[in-house]
């Protein structure tokens, strides 16, 4: 069975509370070129730096965010690696499901946005897969609530799902910041070629992650076949109470396949309805 990663682009687009008076400082860009310091940086984080590079991401306001980019799928916007030094989580891997330490705050109703726009217009497939997606979260009885409408104003939407010129499948997005969801969600071009449900499945998992769930399996990515840690990146990778040890079929998990039928699974219903 074919498994596909998740491209968790923007992954460590998150604010920290400081837990020192002091922060690391972070070695300079230079010429687009990774220096050696900001390698020996990531590496202090337990993270892959082989291959490291430097991308503009591009978004569909037409806004760019420039960031290092890691291990093929993994992204942090230049800006936040200071951040990342300055955290202090040490929470350790024991095969449950995991959040970041920040969440979104409040009771409050999340409006959600498929572009329409261009060549970052959903296709149609992507359009009911997001429809579904957010159906899931609705089907449940959190604090949060989620409104879809389709469009182009981007200003005025909580999380803008937008499809990008990749062509393999999967998707990306960030985590919460400030009390707020991640805002952008980018899903491969490629991703159209499979299922509705493996659409569905694949922009459940992004909006997951933009309202603070991380991936079951970050400390080895078992289900993409490797063992790679992700790192706790400075955005932690807290513990749910309540989700079992060993779990391999949580929708959080790194990588999917085609045969995923998009719906949440009672660990992911679990955790949701333990953190919202």
């Amino acid at each position: 069975m074919k498994n596909l990663k998740f491209l968790t682009l923007a992954l460590f687009a998150v604010s920290m509370f400081m837990t020192s008076c002091s922060k690391d400082e972070v070695a300079p860009v230079v010429k687009d070129q990774v220096s050696a310091e900001v390698i020996e940086q990531f590496k202090s984080m337990d993270m892959n730096t082989n291959g490291i590079q430097i991308k503009d991401v591009q978004l569909p306001d037409g806004t760019t965010e420039k960031s290092y980019i890691l291990e093929g799928d993994l992204a942090v916007p230049v800006g936040q690696l200071e951040d990342m030094l300055a955290s202090d989580i040490t929470e350790g891997p024991n095969g449950e499901q995991y959040r970041t330490n920040n969440l979104v705050n409040g009771t409050r109703t999340l409006r959600v946005l498929g572009y329409t726009g261009g060549s970052f217009a959903l296709t149609s497939k992507m359009r009911t897969g997001l429809s579904w997606a957010v159906a899931n979260y609705n089907a449940l009885p959190l604090r949060l609530s989620f409104t879809l409408s389709y469009g182009t104003n981007t200003g005025n939407a909580d999380i803008v799902v937008y499809k990008v010129n990749n062509s393999g499948g999967g998707g990306s997005a960030g985590f919460p910041s400030g009390g707020n969801p991640y805002k952008w969600v980018r899903i491969n071009s490629g991703t159209n070629n499979f299922t509705t449900n493996v659409n569905e499945h694949v922009i459940c998992h992004e909006i997951g992650h933009c309202i603070g769930m991380r991936h079951t399996d970050w400390f080895n990515r078992i289900s993409c076949g490797s063992n790679q840690n992700e790192g706790t990146a400075g955005v932690g990778a807290v513990h749910i109470p309540g989700t079992p040890t060993g779990n391999t079929s949580s929708l959080m998990n790194a990588c999917f396949s085609t045969s995923e039928n998009g719906e949440l699974k009672t660990t992911d219903r679990t955790a949701l309805n333990f953190i919202y």
